[in-house]
């Protein structure tokens, strides 16, 4: 296994000696932001969830260890071994505790941006809490340095308050998805609660009562919660800002409105029934509506239960069973590299605020302009560094009178395939750019580039390699009398 490309060039030779910016060895002399406190921004300027700095740089691994599940959802099918579909609660492989550490040893040692364990599935992550816990303790025992992430429904999370603690496990996921009982029926299809399953409006009162409990209870005691949304359309969409004030008022730290995902072939009720997901631009409405509110996360993939690397990408299939080393000749862990490469994180870091702030500034004289939404292909470091037939995302961002803003992502199959465009691909590329003016690219071949600008999206190459708000900005002080984002 190759260990990943850092995906920025170190501006200083010397990075063999980890300093107060490595987690594990003292909090950052970065400042946090202002409206934050020390100690928290100490646990999230690391974790690629919690920051959306951080995803730009830092990479995660859920071992899936917990194979059953609580409650059954209506957008949820958890299908095994389906290694090309992305999208929660699908895994390749499903792990003992002794697994996930040989698994985590070995993918931290090939990986320096790794920062973060996780337990996202593919059932819920507290139904078999034994072997939950029993996953961290190891964890935690061999690789301190490493940030434990939990993930749950928040049926049983009021009853686990103690161990979560006890490990340190400091960031808890809860997917809320209504607080109106009669909404939340429409979702959930049973509800599997003290030895009997339960249906209908019983079921989703204990699930909305229980989740209530447990974010209170974790925020007393000073975990991080992280509240997951689900917008399906017609059923949640108009009550999420009540869902959004709810959290906010029991101290959650971030909301994360996601899209249903919805294909017959997954399975699912609503896949099978027809209930569709929502289009980019309907997501991107109702997070705005959010504004003010809870703080809102938009960077995330909604990741698979066995996802590892970076946000946006899964290099998973290089760390199945197959591909990792026998027992015999496993490696220990060694945290120098991870050490190595936040040292020069922090360095990044803050070149690239400074050039976010530049940019920031440069957007103030353009009060009057008309917003513009700008996609992105990077691979990291906060950069356009990918060429356009590569990329299977845009990182999407958002330029006004205010600034720069990452509001989100749009994904789709990358338009080459086996050293060739395929011109196949480029209706579904141009469908989920809808609403977007301009696509900064590495680069671009004349076919893409012609039939995106038949769509009317411009596809520019002129700010390759540089860092994305700037560029964003400067094309926003270029363009803005030219282009008009439609909602």
């Amino acid at each position: 296994m190759n260990q990943q490309v850092i995906p920025f060039q170190a501006r200083s030779g010397k990075a063999g000696k980890a300093g107060k910016g490595c987690s594990g060895c003292g909090p950052s002399e970065d400042p946090p932001p202002s409206d934050m406190p020390r100690a928290v921004w100490d646990k999230i300027q690391d974790h690629p969830c919690y920051s959306e700095e951080a995803h730009h740089y830092f990479a995660r691994i859920h071992v899936a260890v917990a194979p059953a599940c609580n409650i059954q959802c209506n957008y949820c099918n958890r299908k095994y071994d389906c290694a090309n579909e992305s999208r929660p609660g699908v895994v390749s492989e499903r792990l003992t505790p002794e697994e996930a550490l040989h698994k985590v040893i070995a993918v931290a040692n090939a990986v320096p941006q790794l920062s973060v364990v996780g337990i996202a599935g593919p059932g819920d992550g507290l139904y078999d809490f034994r072997r939950i816990f029993a996953t961290f303790r190891l964890i935690a025992q061999a690789l301190p340095d490493l940030k434990l992430c939990l993930s749950t429904n928040g049926l049983t999370v009021s009853d686990h308050i103690d161990d979560i603690l006890d490990l340190n496990i400091d960031h808890v996921t809860i997917t809320i998805n209504a607080l109106d009982a009669e909404i939340a029926e429409r979702l959930y299809a049973w509800v599997f609660f003290c030895t009997r399953r339960w249906t209908g409006r019983e079921a989703a009162r204990i699930l909305l009562d229980r989740q209530m409990e447990g974010l209170e209870r974790l925020t007393e005691a000073g975990v991080l919660v992280k509240v997951n949304s689900v917008l399906v359309p017609s059923i949640n969409d108009r009550h999420l800002p009540e869902v959004n004030a709810a959290v906010k008022r029991r101290g959650a730290f971030l909301h994360n409105v996601m899209p249903l995902i919805s294909n017959p072939a997954h399975g699912t009720r609503f896949g099978l029934t027809g209930q569709r997901g929502p289009t980019p631009m309907e997501l991107k409405a109702v997070q705005d509506t959010l504004a003010g509110g809870a703080r809102l996360m938009r960077h995330c993939r909604q990741c698979r239960a066995d996802a590892v690397g970076l946000l946006g990408e899964d290099r998973g299939q290089e760390f199945t069973r197959e591909h990792l080393p026998s027992a015999a000749d496993a490696l220990p862990p060694d945290p120098v590299a991870r050490a190595a490469y936040r040292v020069l994180v922090e360095e990044e870091r803050q070149i690239r605020r400074k050039a976010s702030a530049g940019a920031d500034q440069a957007c103030h004289s353009l009060t009057a302009a008309t917003p513009l939404l700008v996609a992105v292909c990077t691979k990291g470091g906060g950069r356009i560094n990918q060429h356009f037939g590569h990329a299977r995302e845009f990182q999407v961002f958002e330029a006004d009178g205010q600034g720069v803003r990452f509001i989100g992502h749009r994904r789709a199959d990358h338009y080459c395939q086996g050293g060739w465009g395929k011109d196949e691909n480029l209706d579904p590329i141009i469908t989920a750019l809808a609403g977007i003016a301009v696509v900064l690219a590495a680069k671009v071949g004349e076919g893409p580039r012609a039939a995106l600008a038949r769509a009317g999206i411009r596809v520019l190459e002129t700010h390759a390699l540089e860092y994305i708000e700037p560029s964003v900005a400067a094309v926003f002080a270029a363009e803005r009398n030219t282009f008009r984002v439609s909602a």
